[in-house]
């Protein structure tokens, strides 16, 4: 089957607008990033996410011109660009604190970098205009900075950061200063900007669900190396690793030793007295091999009475209940200590708790419904 045009990364003939070809870079006895490869297509909104120290802003930094590879070769669109300075590049990069001019109009601003490149005046007006309807900006054109909201600051910043039709822009925590709803609003105006320019964009961020909600991939960090990079759905259903389970949104870590079953079916031993958890896995693991089934909290069932046909099924004892208006989740403990979560949707009012706190309880999940990693 032939990739999807939407899916370039899983079409062996499309060639990245980036390149990062063994990559190293140090400072002095540190090294950010560590013999990193990677390949970003046209098009893409690209998500670099990871906790702070990565190396995910040095990435960017690098792409932008700010900072030099020790080493490896950055390419955008086929060209070495490290002998390319920043400001020649086909690369523009919006700054978390926006970096706007406080004395300059919403138009002026939008119109600096146009002006500084000394394009014709008429050209000038229509891009700026076209910016300002992108962005939804137009009644705002003559007001400064001060006089609008941080949502509109960080449109503002946008806009100017498109009006030069970089090949790619770079977006450092961008959304970080918006508090949360206007977060989530901001997300999908991006979202509809990028797919109307069809500008390549790379966010930096520490925000697992900022990174989730607008990236057609993203790529989990940790000590300068890119662990997973893959769509999010897949980041969140298969992780290749315990750490990108971890990381991404809210899992239960199984620990155990595998025994091969049938097929790609395994008996996991993990608690003395309980009897084996069956899982299924795509990675052949050894008999006796140390293991972690990854499941998340959605994943696994909750009920006074053991499930018949389970094919896992534990019993504990409720220790917490965290309300979250939409979800309940459970936190359970087993009889070795050990503490699974399990969530359940609220599709009903809560009139009375089915389980409330030290309610026995049963909690049960399929074998395909968890991940088996190697550690």
């Amino acid at each position: 089957m032939d990739a999807s045009p939407l899916a370039p990364w899983e079409d062996p003939r499309a060639q990245p607008l980036i390149r990062f070809r063994n990559v190293t870079k140090s400072f002095g006895a540190f090294t950010a990033i560590d013999d990193l490869s990677l390949d970003i297509f046209e098009k893409e909104f690209f998500a670099l996410l990871g906790p702070s120290g990565c190396g995910k802003t040095t990435m960017m930094r690098m792409l932008a011109g700010f900072e030099a590879p020790s080493s490896g070769v950055i390419e955008l669109a086929g060209q070495d660009i490290a002998p390319v300075p920043p400001n020649q590049r086909a690369v523009n990069m919006m700054f978390q604190s926006y970096a706007l001019f406080p004395h300059l109009s919403i138009w002026d601003n939008i119109a600096f970098g146009l002006k500084r490149d000394k394009m014709p005046k008429h050209d000038l007006n229509e891009r700026v205009e076209a910016m300002l309807k992108l962005t939804r900006l137009e009644q705002f054109a003559s007001r400064k900075p001060h006089q609008i909201s941080g949502g509109q600051r960080q449109r503002v910043a946008l806009a100017r950061s498109l009006a030069k039709a970089p090949k790619l822009l770079l977006l450092d925590e961008p959304l970080g200063a918006l508090d949360k709803k206007l977060r989530q609003d901001t997300q999908f105006e991006l979202m509809d900007i990028q797919e109307t320019t069809g500008t390549t964009f790379v966010i930096v961020t520490h925000d697992q669900e900022e990174a989730m909600t607008v990236a057609s991939r993203v790529a989990v960090m940790d000590h300068g190396r890119i662990i997973q990079a893959d769509t999010p759905d897949r980041i969140y259903e298969t992780p290749n690793s315990v750490y990108v389970a971890d990381f991404i949104g809210d899992v239960n870590i199984i620990q155990g030793k595998a025994n091969s079953g049938e097929g790609e079916g395994y008996r996991i031993f993990w608690s003395e007295g309980q009897p084996p958890l069956q899982a299924s896995s795509s990675t052949d693991l050894s008999t006796g091999q140390s293991c972690s089934l990854a499941i998340r909290p959605e994943k696994v069932a909750i009920s006074a009475e053991r499930p018949e046909e389970a094919a896992n099924a534990v019993q504990g004892k409720v220790l917490d209940i965290a309300y979250l208006g939409n979800l309940s989740t459970y936190h359970v403990e087993l009889p070795n200590g050990l503490v699974i979560k399990a969530q359940t949707a609220n599709t009903r009012r809560i009139s009375r708790r089915s389980f409330t706190w030290e309610d026995p309880v049963w909690l049960s999940w399929t074998a395909t419904a968890g991940v088996l990693l190697a550690n």
